[in-house]
Order: structure tokens, then C-alpha cells, then sequence
């Protein structure tokens, strides 16, 4: 059981727990809204919370019963203004610069006492940027200045990505290409690392951020380790019983072959930086993950779940 379960003087939202979700979306920080919301639904669900959903059209299936789902998006909210009816707590997920401070007005309006925000891993360095080329570190600032409570989760990348089709690109055509002919292509093969934390870990701390005043005015670094290439095909094999044929390529042959499977050059740019970067200071950038305050494991109370459990938990995806 996870630590937040476990408090029993923790202080909890009594109202309506809203979690907003967007279709996948491939450029360069976005979360997998949909399967970490819904790790996180059945978590609030767990301890009593009541939720609701607000899904982009293709989202509004696979959700507890319980669940009060409503078809519309935070990139719009002034369309679906009355999905904020009554909310207590807005887990926000998938927001636009230009729209955020109408979703932020709704939630005011409607009294709620805390905003709980799926930012991304490295905001701060848009500072370096004119203000209006801002992404999120202008949803940041917004949710910052809208006179709610509010803590901002930083996620690196999620393990679950892969199947929603969401960044980064590394790794998201292994179950096709595994599938098909069992191999994987990839530059930075042997050096490349990517940090990643599993879907139910990112939700744990998302959940304990929306009933716990402890992380209000607080950044979350939710990250987990850098992990080589090398070690996730070696998990995908161990779990399928068999070997998988690796290509190590150019940096330019990754990229061609992203581009054809759809991903933006700005999605493309950040994934070979970062193989290359982590694989380059692995020592370093563990260190840094190490020394987050509070770290994932402080906020969960247990250890991280590995890419080994998640592979185990989703290797059909790869059979």
C-alpha cells in the first residue's frame, strides 16, 4: 500500500476530484494523460475520493464505473465550463498557454482550493527564451498567479508512453518492429539512457499532492532513473523468452524514421539530445535524481516500480 493510503491524518479534498485528459499528443513533454489519469482515478477511487473526468472525445472509454466522465477538453474550457461544477481539487493535465487561464478562472469560480499541474521535466529552461515562446513554464506561472493552491508535478519520461503514442520517440516503435521481426533500431544504442517512471508511481504522486496539503507551493521532480537502451531491450527479451536483434543507427536515421511515423522535429531534437546527454553524464544526472526533495520514493513510501514491472505488466504490446 502506498504511503498517502496509509496516513490517516492526512488532510483530504472532500468534494470533487477533477482530472482533465487529452488525446496523445507527440511533441516534446507531453504526458500520457489518459493512462496515468487513469491510474490516478482508481487510486482517488481507492481511498474514498469522488472523481471526475474531463476526456477529449477518443478518451472517455475505460474508466471506472463510478467515474463521472465528461466529453470535452482543457485546451476549450469554456465549453465545458460545467464540468467544474462543485470541483474541489483539478489534477491538470494536457493545458494550452492561451486557454489555461480560462480553465484556472472556472476553477476559482468554483471555489476550488487546489490546482494540481502535469508540467514537464525542464520547464525552467524556457526562461532563456523570450517570455511568449513559452510553453510550460507559461502554464506554470499562470497556475502560480491564479490564487489557488497549487503544486506543479514535473515528470520525466513515462514508461506507459509507449502505448498511448505519446514523447519521447525512443522506444516508440519497438512493439512494431519487435512484433514484426523482432528487432530494434536505434541511434545511441549503446550509450543512449532515458529517464523514465512507471504510470502507477507518477499517479501515486499526482494523488498525494491532490489530498495532502504537504506538497501545496512545492515543484515535484517526479523522475525516475536514466535507463540504457540496452537494459529496456533486455527486459522486453527476458519477458519474451527470447532474443531480440538490435541496429544501432545514425542520429539522422532515427530521425528519418520518426518523421515517417509522425513525430515533430521539436519531439525528435529533445529525444537524441537527451540519449545522448544522459548516456554522456550518467553519473551526474543520477546523482541530481538522487538528491530530489522530495523524491518519488519519500512521497510513495516504497521503492519505485521497475521497467522490468512494466514490461512484465504490458508485454503483450511486444508479443
Amino acid at each position: 500500500m502506498d504511503r498517502f493510503e496509509q496516513n490517516e491524518k492526512t488532510p483530504v479534498t472532500e468534494g470533487i476530484c477533477l482530472l482533465t485528459v487529452v488525446s496523445p499528443r507527440r511533441d516534446e513533454g507531453n504526458s500520457p494523460t489518459g493512462i496515468v489519469g487513469r491510474c490516478l482515478a482508481r487510486q482517488l477511487l481507492a481511498v474514498g475520493r469522488h472523481v471526475r473526468v474531463m476526456a477529449e472525445p477518443d478518451q472517455c472509454g475505460g474508466w471506472p464505473d463510478t467515474v463521472d466522465v465528461v466529453e470535452g477538453s482543457i485546451t476549450r474550457p469554456l465549453e465545458c465550463a460545467r464540468a467544474f461544477d462543485g470541483v474541489e481539487a483539478v489534477f491538470l493535465a494536457g493545458a494550452h498557454p492561451s486557454t489555461v487561464q480560462d480553465a484556472l478562472t472556472l476553477a476559482r469560480n468554483a471555489s476550488a482550493r487546489k490546482v494540481v499541474l502535469l508540467s514537464s521535466h525542464g520547464p525552467e529552461y524556457e526562461e532563456a527564451n523570450p517570455p511568449e515562446t513559452w510553453f510550460w513554464l507559461a502554464i506554470e506561472k499562470a497556475v502560480e498567479h491564479s490564487g489557488i493552491a497549487w503544486t506543479h508535478i514535473r515528470p520525466s519520461a513515462v514508461m506507459g508512453a509507449v502505448i498511448e503514442g505519446t514523447y519521447p520517440a525512443t522506444g516508440s516503435d519497438w512493439p512494431d518492429t519487435v512484433r514484426a521481426d523482432g528487432v530494434v533500431r536505434e541511434a545511441f544504442l549503446n550509450q543512449g539512457h532515458y529517464p523514465f517512471i512507471h504510470e502507477q508511481d507518477l499517479a501515486v504522486v499526482v494523488a498525494a499532492a491532490l489530498i495532502s496539503d504537504d506538497y501545496t507551493g512545492t515543484v515535484v521532480e517526479a523522475v525516475g532513473p536514466p535507463l540504457s537502451t540496452r537494459s529496456r531491450i533486455r527486459s522486453i527479451a527476458t519477458a519474451l523468452g527470447r532474443d531480440i536483434d538490435t541496429i544501432d543507427l545514425a542520429a539522422d536515421e532515427s530521425r528519418a524514421i520518426w518523421r515517417r511515423r509522425g513525430w515533430p522535429d521539436g519531439a525528435i531534437d529533445v529525444t537524441l539530445y537527451a540519449l545522448e546527454e544522459y548516456g554522456a553524464r550518467f553519473a551526474e544526472l543520477v546523482q541530481w535524481t538522487l538528491d530530489q526533495r522530495p523524491s518519488v520514493q519519500d512521497i510513495i513510501g516504497r521503492p519505485l516500480r521497475t521497467y522490468d514491472d512494466w514490461v512484465s505488466e504490458n508485454i503483450d504490446s511486444f508479443r
